[in-house]
């Protein structure tokens, strides 16, 4: 287990050692939330590394990441436990075999800690060796009011409560990261009990930084057009922008071709990797991609 950062700039070290890259305002929040202990609520588009953020500070600290995805009709006992039904029923069947017919005794152990299947907020609130888990809570948008209501109360005490145990409290909180696409706003309330930053797409310098970390077989040059061409994507009309995650994926992808240089015929081929809604791969495809091009390589001989 690696010791908290003591400031800021450590902070921003400790996550590029694990390849992330970031701003000093972000190093700056995620310096107060483990300071502070609070939860850091995440907000941006899709794709520009929130999730990421989690996932680095778990390798980072030398602590598990505990991940609950959010959706759609998701509820509170989803997310903290279930009990294992059939292996309840095999174990009611057995005693009767058995001939073990002491009824109170059956429903003690059937609600015990054996029958219980820990859901991650159950899990992070548990005590683990290596110190407290990072609690990612991904896509809280998703989720319906009910639920936001009941996270109101598990962030405010730390506690969950199991009817048949009774409740369960955190010895040590766990490192909360709740994140966002902003599909629907979600609730003042919960908000108010974090520490709110919006990820933003990075500027060139940081996407250069980013790529230059995460796809280190790519060239200086193949790099930059990658970022440069992505960045003119993000100036079109498109149903759904492309990311920092689909600049990576595309690099990885021209670099497994071979690809020393962007090309009207290669960014045809490969659009798939960095668009992923037909109606916007047919819109750039063909000369709207040569023109991005060809404006995305003059803005890097302006900058050169």
């Amino acid at each position: 287990m690696a010791a908290t950062p003591a400031s800021i700039d450590d902070t921003i070290a400790a996550l590029s050692a694990q390849g992330y890259v970031c701003g000093r305002p972000l190093g700056t929040v995620a310096f107060l939330a483990l300071t502070l202990g609070k939860p850091l609520f995440l907000e941006g588009e899709a794709g520009v590394g929130k999730t990421e953020i989690a996932k680095a500070l778990a390798a980072a600290l030398g602590r598990r990441l505990i991940r609950l995805q959010c959706y759609e009709g998701l509820d509170a006992a989803s997310a903290i436990y279930e009990w294992n039904f059939a292996a309840q029923m095999i174990a009611i069947r057995t005693a009767e075999a058995t001939g073990a017919a002491d009824r109170q005794a059956l429903r003690t152990e059937l609600f015990s800690g054996d029958f219980l299947v820990k859901r991650p907020l159950l899990e992070a609130m548990e005590p683990h060796p290596e110190g407290p888990p990072v609690l990612l809570i991904d896509e809280v948008d998703r989720t319906d009011e009910p639920f936001e209501a009941f996270l109101l109360e598990a962030l405010s005490d730390f506690q969950v409560t199991i009817p048949e145990l009774g409740t369960i409290r955190a010895a040590e909180p766990p490192i909360v990261i709740l994140t966002s696409n902003r599909t629907r706003e979600v609730h003042d309330a919960l908000k108010r009990r974090c520490l709110y930053h919006w990820v933003d797409y990075p500027s060139f310098d940081r996407e250069m930084a980013i790529l230059q970390a995460r796809v280190p077989q790519a060239t200086a040059k193949l790099s930059a057009e990658v970022v440069a061409f992505v960045q003119g994507l993000r100036g079109e009309d498109l149903f759904k922008t492309p990311g920092v995650a689909e600049a990576i994926d595309w690099a990885r992808c021209l670099i497994a071709l071979d690809t020393v240089a962007l090309s009207p015929e290669v960014i045809s081929d490969t659009l798939g990797a960095v668009l992923k809604y037909q109606d916007d791969i047919a819109k750039i495809a063909g000369s709207e991609a040569t023109r991005i091009l060809n404006d995305a390589r003059a803005r890097l001989a302006r900058t050169a």
